[in-house]
């Protein structure tokens, strides 16, 4: 029996509330917005599709409703306007999770806490500074979707399944994001011996241009929101993923955001490295033995975010 609270239900909270419904991952589903009305909405029209799923108890409430939940899931907050800056969106939703932070600990304070509104990093590490709660239990989505984003592209280029193909995005949820491309393999054949490897292929492998894979991984999110307006399946179905792993009983490895504690000799901000993820949260990291561009890039990723910290207002 697994209790899940999701605050905020505009299309991405509610397509994760749908999502968990259809993927049988939660028994009791509480949907929290400033606007209840639309929270009632959501909740009902997700609830009366349930006679074909597994049974679900899928409501709208208000912050004393999450008691007992195990995962709560943050999506509230503005989305970043034409003509904003970065630094004003992060300030906007860092006001708005400094509100919500004191509300809903009272009632869940042993839950697990997912952080997916944006800018995701500075909210994690919002959460990190004002709630009180040990830092293994408090996950930003981060590049978990970036990650995805980069397997499924690469998975494209060499016609493989995804789930031979293992590659990350490290850092920021953001334009100063990398991959580690020392790690990226498929099949444990690293990526940049992949095609010599493969024997009697009957296709040709396009060259791999790794600078347009990145920009491909980067702008994935902004094209798709030109197009349609906002990203929301993808990044359910990630935030899903993540619940899926909190809740096993064996551990899994994601990148997702957490806060540094002197890796890599950064402290003091929360992005995206290889965590360990389980039953107790994120709880430990595994450091890869990156080589000089990639901590180059780390750092750069780290101080990007730093800058945006220190001009907040607390």
């Amino acid at each position: 029996m697994n209790k899940i609270t999701i605050i905020g239900t505009g299309s991405v909270g509610s397509t994760i509330a749908y999502t968990l419904t259809i993927s049988s991952l939660a028994s009791e589903i509480v949907m929290i917005d400033i606007n209840g009305e639309k929270a009632m909405g959501e909740a009902l029209d997700i609830r009366q599709g349930t006679p074909f799923t597994n049974s679900c108890n899928i409501y709208a409430g208000s912050y004393a409703d999450a008691v007992g939940s195990d995962i709560v899931i943050l999506t509230s907050g503005v989305a970043r306007k034409p003509g904003q800056t970065r630094l004003d969106l992060a300030q906007i939703n860092v006001n708005i999770t400094k509100s919500i932070i004191p509300e809903i600990t009272k009632y869940a304070p042993d839950a697990t806490y997912i952080i997916v509104s944006n800018p995701v990093d500075i909210l994690t590490y919002t959460f990190c500074k004002y709630s009180g709660l040990p830092q293994s239990r408090i996950i930003g989505s981060g590049t978990l979707l970036d990650t995805a984003r980069l397997r499924s592209r690469l998975s494209e280029y060499y016609s493989i399944n995804q789930q031979n193909v293992h590659a990350y995005v490290f850092g920021e949820h953001g334009d100063s994001a990398f991959v580690p491309w020392s790690f990226a393999n498929i099949s444990n054949v690293p990526i940049d011996e992949y095609h010599d490897s493969v024997l009697k292929a009957d296709k040709i492998y396009p060259e791999l241009k790794k600078d347009e894979v990145e920009e491909y991984v980067r702008k994935s999110g902004a094209r798709v929101i030109q197009r349609k307006g906002a990203t929301f399946y993808a990044v359910s179905v990630s935030v899903c993923h993540l619940c899926k792993c909190l809740l096993n009983g064996i551990d899994t490895t994601l990148t997702v955001s957490t806060m540094l504690n002197g890796e890599y000799g950064i402290s003091d901000v929360c992005l995206s490295l290889l965590n360990i993820v389980g039953r107790e949260g994120a709880h430990s990291k595994i450091l890869l033995p990156l080589n000089d561009e990639e901590l180059v890039a780390l750092n750069k990723s780290a101080d990007t975010l730093k800058q945006i910290i220190n001009g907040i207002e607390w």
